[in-house]
Formats: C-alpha cells, sequence, structure tokens
C-alpha cells in the first residue's frame, strides 16, 4: 500500500494494540503480514492466518472492516483450497481508481518451493470471497514471487514484490525485492532489483519491501531483513530510501544505516509492516510480531 507523507511511521511496540490473535499459541502459527486500504470512512485490513508446518501452514487470506481500526468485522475470507495452494502469504489488497477491489494472493505451488501471485477482484470487498482467480505474477523454475506492494499514480502501476531463488533447496529462503510497471495492474514487466540484501549486515540474508511512501518524485520504503536462514520467519524491519527516475519509473531503493526494529520476544521478528492514512489526517500502522509465547500476533499503533 501507499501513501503520500515524507516521514516513514515506525513501530513503537509499548503503544500497540492487538487487532487479530493467531490461530493457536504455538511457534508457526500467525496472524498477521496485513495491508490495508482506507476507504468510504473504514479501515479495510487484509491479513494473513498461518498454522505450523504440519498443520496447514498459511490457511487462509481475510479481509475485515473497522470504523476505528481496532475492532474489525470480517467481510470475506479466502482459504487456500481455491488456489490449489500448499499456503498462502501475504495479501495485498488495493483499489483501483475505478473503485474497484483488487487482492493479490501469494500461493504456493504443493511439494516445491516455487510460489506465485493471483489477482481477484470484485465491485465490493465482500465479493473478493467468490471471485475467480487469475495468475499475474507466475515466476519461473528459477525463481518463486510472492509479498507484493503496489502503488499506483500518474505514470501507472507500480509493484514491488519478494523473489527468491530456487537453484537450491536449502537455499531458497533468499530473497531480493524486484521492481515492476503496468499499464492496468495485471500484465506487469520486471524493470529492475529494487532492493538487495547487504552483506556482513542484519539483513544479509534477503530483504522484503512491505510498504512504499511516495512523495513527489521521493519514495521510502519498510522492509523486512534476515541475516541468517534460521531467522526466516522472524525478520526485523528496516528502512530504505530511494527516487524516481525521468521516465516515470521508481530507481533502486538504499538502505538506511540503522538498526532494525524488532519485537521484544525471542527470536524478535516484527515485520510486514503496512500504514494507512485516516481522514484526520494521522497514521495508523499494522504490523506482525512475535509474542512471549513463540505465535505471532497482528498488531496496530496510532501514530
Amino acid at each position: 500500500m501507499t501513501i503520500g507523507i515524507t516521514a516513514l511511521p515506525l513501530p513503537r511496540w509499548e503503544d500497540s494494540t492487538v487487532v487479530v490473535e493467531p490461530p493457536g499459541t504455538e511457534p508457526g502459527a500467525w496472524s498477521g503480514a496485513p495491508s490495508t486500504v482506507v476507504a468510504d470512512g473504514f479501515v479495510y485490513l487484509a491479513y494473513r492466518l498461518r498454522l505450523p508446518i504440519g498443520a496447514g501452514r498459511g490457511i487462509a487470506n481475510v479481509v475485515a472492516r473497522s470504523s476505528d481500526g481496532l475492532d474489525f468485522t470480517v467481510v470475506a475470507e479466502i482459504a487456500k483450497d481455491g488456489f490449489g495452494a500448499e499456503s498462502l502469504e501475504r495479501p495485498a489488497l488495493v483499489r483501483t481508481p475505478e473503485g474497484r477491489w483488487r487482492l493479490y494472493v501469494s500461493a504456493a505451488t504443493p511439494g516445491t518451493k516455487h510460489w506465485r501471485v493471483d489477482l481477484l477482484e470484485a465491485d465490493t470487498p465482500e465479493g473478493l470471497a467468490t471471485a475467480t482467480p487469475r495468475t499475474v505474477l507466475a515466476g519461473d523454475e528459477d525463481n518463486a514471487v510472492k509479498d507484493p506492494v503496489l502503488h499506483h499514480d500518474e505514470h501507472g502501476w507500480h509493484l514491488w514484490a519478494s523473489v527468491h531463488p530456487l537453484e537450491s533447496w536449502d537455499d531458497a529462503d533468499r530473497m531480493t525485492t524486484e521492481y515492476a510497471t503496468s499499464p492496468d495492474g495485471v500484465h506487469w514487466t520486471w524493470q529492475r532489483t529494487a532492493l538487495a540484501a547487504r552483506p556482513g549486515q542484519w539483513d544479509a540474508r534477503g530483504v522484503r519491501i512491505t510498504s512504499v511512501l511516495v512523495s513527489g518524485d521521493t519514495i521510502t520504503a519498510s522492509y523486512d531483513g534476515r541475516a541468517t536462514a534460521g531467522e526466516n520467519w522472524e525478520e526485523r524491519t528496516g528502512v530504505a530510501r530511494g527516487s524516481r527516475l525521468p521516465d516515470g519509473t521508481f530507481g533502486p531503493l538504499v538502505a538506511e544505516d540503522r538498526e532494525p526494529i524488532g519485537s521484544p520476544h525471542e527470536p524478535f521478528g516484527l515485520r510486514y509492516l503496512s500504514l494507512a492514512e485516516l481522514p484526520d489526517g494521522r497514521h495508523r500502522i499494522y504490523y506482525e510480531a512475535t509474542r512471549e509465547d513463540g505465535a505471532h500476533d497482528l498488531r496496530t499503533e496510532l501514530v
């Protein structure tokens, strides 16, 4: 999601409120991976529900609505079975300039480490539950693609997605963020790597852009990063910055030299930051974070 502010609101944790509890109390049980849209006086929140490996993994994407950004009512639930998927990951909720609703769903191919992104589209958020999926980012035998972040402006549609190389089963957790453009949000052309891991840093194993803020020709992004394969699923949050190029596309981003933001509970995961600009000018952030028992919950803060 994207909003037009220059400073990136970041989590403080102590001011956070849990808005969605996980579907279990053990490590691997998560609610989170949020994506937000503010429309018609409501905050719309899309998120993923997950069970541990062997118990179902990412079982569903959910779309919910709230008048205060805290108490949500589910309006659509999309199960993994409708995609023939082993697991679902972060959804991306978008409202088009024409007022249509879109949900970009990350779906895992059974028995592999391949991911693709399918699109659901409907006139209403409720209609997403029965929309027919179509694949818009297929990936291939060499690369898995998932977790897109989208922005639309006068230059068209822009997308940043997590891409995982598949040449090695044991190394498929590695990730870069790749950037693509589209005239319609459906047919995409890959342009360049937007953000890559930094050897020797806290994000040396992989990076995933999670929110993009655009102000004029300046772009500021939050991103998830990890240093090792053992930190998979427990990424922490950093900030990167960049700018628009003369052709209207966005160039590569440069990570800020700062300590990452994490949960106070080991193994310190705090990821998938999403931001919502409220009608009164304030901002509400949503993110997934590790809690004391090892499960992940979905939290919000008013910034």
